[in-house]
């Protein structure tokens, strides 16, 4: 999903010299469930859940600050779709970002299992955390019509200088917009989990099941150090490396890129008429003289402009998957006509926006709850970041220097982030859990996953190919058949277990 943007651990309970907050209340709540279609934030979202008859849909209740539960509270949105067959019991989803809606990931992936005995024994749910979606308050930063204009938000991976004052409007909107900088400051991963521990309660379960992708693996490390007796079965699927910092793990992501990107100038030189050339070597040379003037001359795109920023990440959006090459090419060989089209759909479909003009507001989470996560660089540390992305992501590289002044997106956050580097390393009490990574995954590597699955004591799943993520697509049966035998006998693959992509 959405490349990840030093706090301290955040407490779970009050100081030395005070009472844990009582969460009885909260803990002891029921859901009620009903149909999903007033869940629904974007026409495309409607027409999904509308459809899906047999989806229920229900909200929890949880504190918006949990050392204060007696103060404001959070809804956070669920959806349910019952098992082929007996169930066995709920397994707990989330798709990854941050910023991902759990809700249509439940509905998308429900479909893709449609086969599996994942979905013939367990219950799917989904949910989307606080600050996304349907769940309320909801992060929200800009209209519609101005989130056309913007390619990202408070990136370091954009091209445009990003100022000091730049941060401090964009933090100043998003609270303004978002219900005040109370609700901005817990959105963070660590609360996140706690709401997931309440879902449990509420589910009527003793013990979690859990499926996480990409983002969502940081999510259930972070609900495994905090509640590790409490996990039955948990699967982290294209994982997020705990150990690593900010600026390690994001030049890592984007040299991730980068791989992929060659491999998709390999592919495209054995089609014939590559816009990029018949030398992948030179690849990344073709690429730069086509869109580097983009920077300064923008062309048209869906009524639009295709912009250098906007081009990169169109790019970036395919290359998640192999599957999505194709659509790179012909964008590439569109903007040798002098069109964007191709690119910026590549864009759009990532962000989800709806063919309508609706936007998900998955970006302006994404922003928020990384600026709770991540570490904050100072304006040094960003440049430096910058240097080295261009350095080991070539493509990406704008062709002028932008590696002065550049403000960290989150500098003017109202509060420090809370979740803290490393996290989730060596739990006591934590069950086997199972680790699925790609040798070839462009955003969150190979190495990453093996060193995440070591350090949470976790069966590893190789499997050998480009992608990122795959259990709840259930396109591989070799992938689908060892995390089917995990959740439902709790039986790992053997040490070195691999399958092909």
């Amino acid at each position: 999903m959405l490349a990840l943007l030093l706090g301290t651990t955040a407490c779970t309970a009050g100081t030395d010299d005070e009472s844990p907050p009582d969460l009885t209340g909260f803990y002891e709540q029921e859901l009620s469930w009903e149909a999903c279609a007033d869940y629904a934030t974007t026409p495309t979202e409607s027409e999904l859940y509308t459809a899906a008859s047999a989806a229920r849909c229900a909200r929890l209740t949880v504190p918006l600050d949990y050392s204060a539960p007696d103060g404001e509270t959070a809804s956070i949105a669920v959806m349910r779709i019952g098992a082929r067959g007996e169930s066995r019991g709920p397994l707990i989803t989330n798709p990854g970002g941050p910023g991902g809606s759990g809700l249509m990931s439940t509905i998308l992936s429900y479909g893709g299992l449609a086969d599996s005995r994942i979905t013939e024994n367990f219950d799917m749910v989904g949910f989307d955390p606080r600050g996304v979606g349907a769940s309320t308050p909801a992060i929200e930063c800009f209209t519609d019509a101005e989130r056309d204009r913007i390619p990202a938000l408070g990136s370091q991976g954009t091209t445009t200088p990003f100022t000091g004052d730049d941060a401090r409007a964009l933090a100043d909107r998003c609270a303004e917009r978002s219900g005040g900088p109370e609700v901005l400051a817990h959105v963070g991963t660590r609360d996140a989990a706690r709401d997931m521990d309440m879902l449990r309660a509420a589910l009527g379960q003793e013990q979690t099941n859990y499926l996480g992708q990409s983002y969502g693996t940081r999510l259930g490390a972070v609900y495994a150090e905090q509640f590790p007796t409490r996990v039955r079965a948990m699967i982290l699927d294209g994982a997020v490396d705990s150990a690593a910092g900010t600026f390690e793990r994001r030049v890592g992501a984007y040299a991730g890129f980068q791989e992929a990107f060659d491999s998709m100038a390999a592919f495209c030189a054995t089609e014939g008429d590559c816009p990029l050339g018949d030398d992948p070597s030179r690849a990344t040379e073709v690429f730069s003289d086509l869109v580097q003037p983009l920077r300064d001359n923008p062309i048209p795109a869906l009524g639009a402009e295709l912009t250098f920023d906007s081009a990169v990440g169109g790019v970036i959006a395919g290359l998640y998957s192999p599957t999505a090459w194709p659509r790179i090419i012909a964008g590439v060989d569109e903007v040798r006509a002098g069109r964007g089209d191709e690119l910026l759909q590549l864009s759009y479909d990532f962000s989800l926006r709806d063919p309508s003009g609706a936007w998900t507001n998955q970006n302006e989470a994404n922003y928020a709850i990384n600026c709770m996560d991540e570490e904050r660089l100072t304006p040094s540390e960003s440049g430096d970041l910058r240097a080295a992305t261009f350095r080991d992501a070539p493509f990406m590289d704008p062709g002028v220097d932008v590696t002065r002044d550049v403000h960290d997106g989150c500098e003017s956050w109202p509060v420090q982030p809370t979740l803290g580097y490393p996290y989730a390393q060596d739990i006591e009490g934590l069950p086997e859990t199972l680790v699925v990574a790609f040798t070839a995954d462009p955003t969150t590597p190979y190495e990453g996953g093996r060193t995440f699955a070591e350090n949470l004591g976790a069966s590893l799943l190789t499997v050998r190919g480009s992608g990122h993520t795959v259990v709840m697509a259930g396109t591989n049966p070799c992938v689908d058949e060892m995390a089917a035998d995990y959740l439902i006998d709790l039986t790992t693959p053997p040490p070195g277990a691999t399958c092909e992509s």
